[in-house]
């Protein structure tokens, strides 16, 4: 077992999950997940998929004028 990387943490990461690249319990990374905002858009015309995590970015998306 591997100690939480969390500050003032005391639970344990188990050997799966630490392979799995995560440092942290499954109780600090669901926290540390609720904390990340995103959705998907297109951010131009025709293109795939993306991430967009910048509510700015999100504006821009797929406009034939910019917004303000």
């Amino acid at each position: 077992m591997f100690k939480c990387t969390t500050t003032n943490c005391k639970g344990v990461v188990t050997p799966a999950r630490y392979s799995a690249g995560y440092d942290t319990c499954k109780t600090c990374g669901e926290k540390q997940a609720r904390m990340v905002k995103w959705t998907v858009g297109i951010p131009y015309g025709k293109g795939a998929y993306q991430l967009i995590y910048d509510p700015e970015d999100l504006k821009m998306t797929n406009q034939k004028e910019i917004r303000k």
